[in-house]
């Protein structure tokens, strides 16, 4: 998507909404989660291997599809088609799934399936989609796309100004378009956070935060309070810290940084994992609101924090989630302690199919007021 087409649609604010609901059969370890509800502020905990992740693997790889119009790359570039259906395309040849938006005006509905063909890919076998009022009774009216296709019908629904249906189509493709994933994991020394990047990749930050030097080094120049405060969260954590060094050779930038009471400037070559991490997640987690996307899912973002690190990372995640949808898959105790039960949702998997269940308060109720964390709880449970 370009410059232009992000600014004009995010000019609408009548588009933001969030995801309320979610069915979706056939996905990677996901064989069947019906009407699962979502709320402002989800949690994902679970074993290793539990699936917990691939909720938010979904909403990428459509993300990534309408962005682009680029469904065969996302497939290529995660293994091939056969590798995103349950147990494979001869146990699940066709994947389905069912979303509701909702935006002040209403909710809006979105169904697809992607059914896997030869050599090894995907193509979209279904699309349709509805729009209902809050103040009236009822369900609109399904608008089917035309299929089979390669990619997706709904960005040319979206730009067809003849069709009355336009601004729903539009609407869902905004909301889905601007669900983010970020993985920070990758600091190796080939990692793109390693790199001199261009001066100008400064609209989003990247999903593994390679831009995070033109994303800085724009904050200092056009949101200096922004900037400050996010130099301030870090030195909460990382003492030695005292600010960015961010200048640009040729039209690039890398990502450097100076010792408090020291002329040394360090690179991310002389970084540690954890210092990198946590310089993207709380950028990440303190930008102003025009640069972060209507919906984030972060993939374990205590990984390499200090506790106290972990404890700061979910304050600011509960900030964030009063003004957009956040997702975030966890494995640390300290970081589920952080938020309520009723934001939590347990993965477990049952004969190779993920699970996915709320964390019921009334429940567990006993056991918090006995002072019991939620962690405890998730860990007497069993793992399979």
């Amino acid at each position: 998507m370009t410059t232009e087409e992000i600014s004009a649609m995010t000019l609408d604010s009548s588009l933001q909404g969030h995801i309320s609901k979610v069915t979706i059969r056939g996905f990677r370890s996901i064989e069947n989660i019906e009407n699962l509800h979502l709320g402002q502020l989800t949690v994902l905990i679970g074993a290793n291997g539990s699936g917990k992740s691939n909720l938010m693997r979904f909403f990428e790889m459509l993300s990534y599809s309408l962005k682009a119009k680029n469904l065969q790359q996302f497939v290529l570039d995660k293994g091939g088609g056969d590798d995103q259906l349950f147990f494979g395309a001869r146990r699940t040849p066709r994947m389905e799934a069912e979303i509701q938006l909702e935006t002040e005006q209403g909710v809006n509905e979105y169904r697809m399936a992607l059914t896997h063909v030869a050599p090894d890919t995907l193509a979209f076998s279904q699309e349709a989609f509805r729009f209902s009022r809050h103040d009236r009774n009822g369900h609109g009216k399904w608008v089917e796309l035309p299929m089979p296709a390669q990619e997706s019908s709904l960005p040319a629904a979206a730009a067809d100004k003849n069709q009355s249906s336009q601004r729903t189509a539009r609407t869902i493709l905004y909301l889905l378009r601007n669900c983010t994933s970020y993985q920070f994991h990758d600091t190796s020394a080939k990692a793109s956070l390693n790199m001199r990047w261009d001066e100008s990749d400064a609209m989003r930050l990247r999903s593994d935060g390679g831009n995070l030097a033109p994303i800085l080094l724009y904050l200092s120049q056009e949101h200096p309070r922004r900037y400050s405060l996010i130099k301030r969260q870090i030195q909460r954590v990382l003492p030695v810290f005292d600010d960015f060094q961010l200048e640009g050779t040729g039209g690039k930038v890398l990502l450097r940084w100076r010792a408090s009471n020291s002329d040394k400037s360090f690179g991310p070559h002389l970084t540690s994992d954890g210092s990198l991490r946590l310089f993207c997640l709380f950028t990440l987690l303190n930008l102003p609101d025009e640069m972060l996307p209507d919906v984030l899912m972060i993939d374990e973002p205590e990984l390499g924090l200090h506790p106290h690190a972990i404890a700061l990372t979910a304050e600011m995640i509960k900030s964030v989630a009063s003004q957009r949808q956040v997702f975030i898959a966890t494995q640390s105790p300290l970081m589920v302690d952080a938020f309520d039960v009723e934001n939590i949702l347990v993965a477990r998997l049952k004969e190779g199919a993920t699970e996915l269940t709320p964390m019921d308060k009334a429940e567990y109720q006993t056991w918090l007021e006995d002072d019991y964390q939620p962690s405890d709880l998730w860990l007497k449970e069993p793992v399979g």
